[in-house]
């Protein structure tokens, strides 16, 4: 028993000292540029440019019907659902109270209206009387005063009319302007309350044929979208289906959330006018905008994931092989120049470019082997991006075979000079077909 377990104390090292050689072996052959990449032919595309947003559905224009007074309903002739015509009656409130005050307030005018006549009669006798001297002027002043005094009172009794019958006319409430009524918040015997600063809402009106899309769009996006812009918009109702609408409003005014934490986001509301929305699209929907901001016509394109970063000494590197291109063969030391490249640099952090990686047959003076290719180093200019490319103004030409896979061998395995083989199931030629 012991014998055995002192047999298990040796294999267990030899075992572990075994499987680490084999990853060093393994790693080391990774280094060497032993490397299967996924490579696409560099070939023109349109570029669009888009913005992305969520947001919600809701109508153009959207009235909300509420009461200026307080009372009881009493009828009500529209449910919800229903259209209605402008001027339509929608709502009867208890007009018992302002009915009362109305009819005593023209009582009011006709006793005005009456007194008036008499001081008017009375002030012809007077000044008829005062041409023919029998009657002082003193008096005839008086009876002016009265008459002016009675014509007063009754335009006091009109404008109190008229005040009377505008708060009767509010126990109707009619409909401002064509629409459907999306909702009804009160029933027959319910209380209206009414008040100039917050009444309460008891309807609410909307065209449905006239829809737009209410989206938050980040700060760092909003600057490069304008009115008119043309949108794709999406409506987690009607999948599989793109609507098209454009920009109609862009708030001036940031709304921040998560004040004051890290997860603090500014965004501005835009609207987007719908065209042609479906019939049975409703308010509160929601949906996702891609907002078009820009098109690069026929532009030299390379996929998004293409693209990654490396010091920026790769650059002078890159510069100096293309002079030595055909210029006789330099014999490539141990691994290659990538091991090399940063001696003597001491601490000072690289400044990092945006680069793709060439598909070469030659890199250095030496030719690759069959089956293989040299991964060089490009540095790009990219202009706009879309959702798969972005547009280069320099740094490739049309025709370049770029490495677009895999991430692991962009971002960190791949240097410049790596050996690496293509690997066919994943080329694409310039059309983008596999």
């Amino acid at each position: 028993m012991l014998k055995k377990l002192k047999q298990k104390k040796v294999w267990i090292p030899l075992l572990i000292i075994t499987l680490g050689g084999m990853g060093y072996w393994w790693s080391a052959s990774s280094e060497d540029g032993e490397l299967s990449v996924q490579v696409e032919v560099v070939s023109r595309r349109d570029i669009i440019h888009k913005v992305n947003a969520n947001g919600k559905i809701q109508p153009e224009e959207e009235v909300q019907i509420s009461s200026t007074i307080t009372a009881w309903i009493t009828s009500i002739t529209v449910a919800e659902g229903d259209a209605v015509q402008p001027g339509q009656l929608l709502i009867s409130l208890d007009e018992k109270q302002y009915r009362a005050a109305y009819n005593q307030t023209l009582s009011g005018v006709k006793s005005a209206e009456a007194n008036l006549k008499q001081v008017r009669a009375q002030k012809e006798r007077t000044e008829s009387l005062y041409e023919q001297n029998l009657i002082s002027k003193q008096e005839l002043e008086q009876i002016e005063a009265s008459f002016q005094l009675a014509s007063s009172q009754v335009d006091q009794a009109l404008s109190s009319l008229l005040s009377r019958e505008d708060e009767l006319s509010k126990t109707k409430l009619l409909a401002p302007a064509y629409g459907i009524v999306t909702s009804l918040t009160k029933e027959v015997g319910e209380m209206a309350i009414g008040g100039m600063f917050n009444p309460g809402v008891v309807m609410i009106i909307a065209d449905l044929t006239r829809m737009e899309v209410l989206v938050d769009v980040n700060e760092n996006d909003v600057v490069t979208v304008t009115v008119g812009d043309t949108a794709e918009v999406e409506v987690d109702a009607f999948p599989d289906t793109v609507f098209y609408g454009v920009v109609s409003e862009i708030a001036h005014t940031a709304k921040s959330m998560n004040l004051g934490s890290q997860e603090q986001v500014t965004n501005f509301k835009v609207k987007v006018r719908m065209l042609n929305p479906p019939g049975n699209i409703r308010p509160g929907m929601s949906s996702t905008v891609n907002i078009i901001t820009e098109i690069k016509k026929d532009a030299i394109s390379i996929p998004i994931q293409s693209l990654t970063a490396r010091s920026e000494h790769y650059k002078r590197h890159a510069k100096r092989n293309e002079k030595k291109n055909g210029k006789g063969k330099k014999k490539r030391k141990g691994k290659g120049s990538r091991k090399n490249s940063g001696k003597g640099r001491g601490l000072k952090k690289e400044k990092m470019i945006e680069v793709v990686f060439i598909l070469k047959d030659e890199f250095d003076g030496e030719n690759a082997p069959d089956g293989k290719k040299f991964a060089v180093v490009s540095p790009v200019d990219v202009d706009l991006d879309s959702d798969t490319h972005y547009a280069v103004k320099s740094g490739i030409l049309e025709g370049d075979s770029i490495v677009t896979g895999s991430y692991k061998a962009i971002s960190r395995e791949l240097q410049h000079g790596t050996l690496v083989t293509v690997d066919d199931e994943y080329f694409f030629d310039e059309s983008g077909e596999e």
